[in-house]
């Protein structure tokens, strides 16, 4: 059998029918990444993007002596104040570029798949989702990939040179690999993102939020904590990436299902009406809490279902975010016309 995209072009298979993305090889893939992103997304965050704190700036960069006339109260710098005797005002650096740090896991739970997509596959296309979007004239891009092997790091750059190695990366990660002892959580994983970026920027967790989950419905994911202490520093997107078979059982009689963070084998008769039910709901509770989670911890959250289109659901988002923007702000006052009261 031939393998798509190397005879006939990038985008044809024998009968002429259009080959999904893991069929395609992964120059072709990216290609197919990049016009998906391109074509559809373009203009949404392109560009200008809203600065992380209001005003003309949010990275201190000094102190200097008050101006009388010319510098707002309101800049004070109380603590220089104090120390010199003098009134001194804060200076900040404008916030004109985008530093985007992406945490993306690649462990085994993410080599799974029903749909068109798996998860790992689904997992780059939001990278590149927010690569591209995110790209432009001084814009940085940085990245660290968990793995079952340990945390892989990526500087921050700029270029799509950079962003299409990151890419490269992502497509060519070891898979079937088992957690070493010793190997580093997802919790650890946040941790370590946090760390390595001392500037606010915006921070880009691309996980199936399996890893540190409690056994039993109460209890708080171990990674919570750590996303609560990333999102005081940066603006938090969390991408949830979910398979359609991880919410429910098909009845397909006797299946043999692999825990792929362990190699553990267990048979199950999906024929059980009750167990699948069972299965359902332990799935949706196992959701719902992960919701919960990533909304307590001030991370706005995007789930990404590989049986569905995944361009749409970005698109959703980021309207849905831009609509709770413009709702936050608070309204223009209007001009007054005549003299003075």
């Amino acid at each position: 059998m031939n393998r798509p995209g190397r005879n006939g072009g990038a985008g044809s298979l024998p009968g002429g029918s259009e080959p999904t993305l893991r069929q395609l090889v992964p120059e072709h893939r990216l290609r197919r990444l990049e016009l998906a992103v391109t074509r559809r997304l373009d203009g949404l965050l392109h560009g200008q993007h809203l600065g992380l704190l209001p005003g003309p700036g949010s990275e201190f960069s000094g102190a200097r002596e008050y101006r009388p006339g010319e510098d707002e109260v309101r800049r004070m710098d109380w603590a220089v104040t104090a120390r010199t005797t003098l009134p001194h005002v804060r200076e900040v650096d404008a916030d004109r570029e985008l530093t985007t740090w992406l945490l993306v896991d690649s462990t085994p739970s993410m080599d799974f798949g029903t749909a068109e997509l798996e998860k790992r596959e689904l997992a780059v296309a939001a990278v590149a989702a927010v690569g591209f979007l995110t790209a432009g004239v001084g814009n940085r891009l940085g990245a660290h990939l968990l793995d079952a092997v340990g945390i892989r790091r990526l500087p921050a750059r700029t270029g799509r040179a950079h962003l299409l190695n990151l890419l490269t990366r992502l497509l060519a990660a070891p898979r079937g690999d088992l957690p070493v002892a010793g190997s580093p959580s997802l919790a650890d994983a946040v941790t370590t993102l946090h760390r390595a970026s001392s500037g606010r920027g915006l921070a880009v967790v691309v996980s199936d939020f399996l890893d540190g989950l409690p056994d039993g419905e109460t209890g708080t994911p171990a990674w919570e904590r750590a996303m609560r202490r990333l999102a005081v520093r940066h603006q938090v997107l969390a991408v949830e990436v979910v398979d359609p078979r991880e919410l429910e059982l098909p009845d397909v009689g006797l299946l043999t299902v692999i825990d792929p963070e362990t190699g553990r084998r267990r048979e199950i008769s999906t024929s059980d009406r009750r167990l699948r039910d069972r299965f359902a709901a332990a799935a949706a509770d196992q959701r719902e809490l992960i919701r919960r989670s990533l909304r307590r911890a001030g991370a706005a959250h995007l789930p990404l279902r590989t049986d569905r289109d995944w361009v749409t659901e970005i698109v959703r988002h980021v309207h849905t975010q831009r609509r709770l923007a413009g709702a936050a702000r608070p309204p223009v006052p209007a001009l007054r016309g005549g003299g003075a009261a």
